[in-house]
């Protein structure tokens, strides 16, 4: 590999999955593994095969989906049986890698492994050796918490299991405890006392507890290593990982400085993000860098004015650059097909069939309709409303609310069942949403328990969209997300609650069967 090229390691679908609340299914998985490939990472991290057959299935269909040119990954902890499981959920990759290790710092040797340093380091050099009698052509070896270890300890780890056979030595700081200099040394002193490491691959696996964990990630790149490990839009355990976008997009825009390159499709940055932050129900930040809505968002009157005049006066990189198209069709309820159809397009939106269009169109028409203005933001709310593939068990045919600082909240709630059957039922809450789903739990029946409300403005002003997602506990540990978007905060709660309950239903492989039918439509 080049010494100016550096490798994007991606575990989104593993690490980035580990964030509170996250919840991706195994098709949701395949999807965005797809995306990343359109993407240009060098390595998808698709799971931990043994913690759960859904988790091994994942990393079995994403080996499987995607191009040659790409390394899927597979995390272990250092036993056998966690690498013959790994190997079995990998060996269909055409370029396979396990991903294995041990806790190297005081505090993992003493209270979670309780382990000597001599008793952990024959331990990893077995699980390297066991990966690679397996066949894995590519074994890269973590060394946990390396950021509070000893460096001699570290050094001698590291040596043993690159002569073991590791191909890459992952240096985490686990906890997000480092500085930027202090990272980047300990990177410095690997490749100056551990004989073979200038064979291997060193990799940058940053938490982002104490907000520097981009930082972390380029100092380390500037002493050395050879490739980050990052999650789309920096979720992840905690504070999160280094964000792809952010380390990417440092290294594009200041060349002059690091001298490295990336695989990385800038453009399809934005598009990612999005879709990530779809699936898994968690929102990005309004300021968040690089894809944030607020990005490339200017509101002083002299910044507007200085970018009219020059963008690089306040845009030190070109929106278009990660997929965000500087320019805006203002949409209205006077604007047709044609306009609306090319917006999309230029969205990256794309549709299978016209009858998908004419439903977002359509969908269009009823939010024109009470907006001045359909912003950019309320397409993508309202493709991504649509184009839902959660199975329809029940759909919405209307909601009511009555409530006030006099009243008690009151919801009416009819919903058609997938058989055509009409339910209607009513109850009351502690407010107007929660009487919305105690009235959805009265005919729809199933238990779980409401963990999660969040609603958001999807633009500015008082007509715009409200933003719903909620997430539902049920069967003891599952989780399942609901989202939708709509100008009725109401419409959008009772949507995005049915979302999630359709996906709790088609998950237990049941059919829930109307007991109070109204009539059949």
């Amino acid at each position: 590999m080049s010494t100016s090229r550096v490798q994007i390691f991606d575990t989104t679908l593993r690490d980035g999955e580990q964030s509170p609340g996250a919840s991706l299914n195994i098709d949701e998985k395949v999807e965005i593994a797809r995306q990343l490939e359109r993407l240009g990472v060098d390595v998808i991290e698709a799971g931990f095969p043994i913690s759960s057959p859904g988790d091994f299935e994942a990393v079995r269909r994403v080996a499987a989906a995607v191009a040659d040119t790409i390394t899927v990954c597979g995390l272990t902890r250092a036993v056998a049986k966690d690498i013959d499981v790994a190997w079995d959920a990998l060996k269909g990759a055409a370029r396979p890698r396990i991903h294995t290790g041990l806790g190297v710092s005081e505090s993992h040797l003493k209270y979670k492994l309780k382990k000597t340093r001599e008793e952990a380091l024959e331990i990893g050099i077995a699980a390297v050796k066991h990966a690679r009698a397996l066949g894995c052509p590519d074994v890269e070896y973590f060394t946990e918490d390396s950021g509070r270890a000893d460096p001699e300890y570290l050094y001698r780890v590291i040596e043993a299991v690159i002569k073991a056979g590791a191909t890459v030595i992952n240096v985490p700081d686990t906890t997000g405890y480092m500085s930027p200099e202090e990272y980047g040394a300990l990177f410095a002193g690997i490749l100056n006392h551990v004989p073979g490491s200038e064979n291997v691959i060193l990799s940058a696996h940053c938490h982002n507890d104490l907000g520097m964990a981009t930082a972390n990630a380029l100092a380390a790149v500037k002493a050395g290593a050879r490739q980050i490990e990052c999650t789309i839009n920096g979720i992840g355990e905690r504070a999160g990982n280094t964000s792809l976008e952010e380390v990417v997009m440092a290294l594009y825009t200041r060349a002059d400085v690091y001298g490295l390159s990336t695989g990385i499709r800038t453009e399809e940055i934005y598009k990612t993000s999005r879709m990530v932050s779809t699936m898994t129900g968690i929102l990005v930040q309004p300021n968040k860098a690089i894809v944030g809505a607020n990005a490339f968002a200017h509101s002083s009157g002299i910044h507007q004015d200085g970018v009219l005049k020059e963008r690089s006066t306040y845009e030190i990189i070109d929106p278009k650059t990660v997929g965000i198209l500087e320019s805006k069709i203002i949409l209205s309820a006077r604007s047709g097909r044609a306009g609306v159809r090319h917006r999309l397009s230029e969205l990256g939106h794309k549709f299978a069939n016209e009858d998908e269009f004419e439903k977002v169109y359509t969908r269009f028409l009823s939010v024109a309709d009470n907006k001045k203005v359909v912003y950019d933001e309320d397409l993508d709310a309202i493709v991504s409303d649509e184009m839902t593939t959660v199975p329809q068990t029940y759909e919405l045919v209307q909601v009511q609310v009555s409530c006030g600082d006099q009243a008690i909240p009151t919801a009416t709630v009819k919903l058609r069942h997938e058989n055509r059957a009409v339910l209607m039922d009513a109850d009351t809450g502690n407010g107007p949403v929660d009487a919305i789903y105690r009235a959805i739990n009265r005919i729809v029946g199933v238990p779980n328990d409401l963990i999660e409300y969040t609603v958001q403005s999807v633009t500015e002003g008082i007509d715009a969209m409200a933003d719903v997602t909620i997430r539902i506990k049920a069967d003891g540990h599952m989780i399942y997300t609901g989202h939708a978007a709509h100008t009725d905060i109401f419409v959008a709660s009772t949507k995005a609650y049915l979302q999630a309950l359709n996906k709790q239903i088609a998950r237990s492989g049941g059919r829930v069967q109307p007991e109070r039918v109204l009539e059949h439509v």
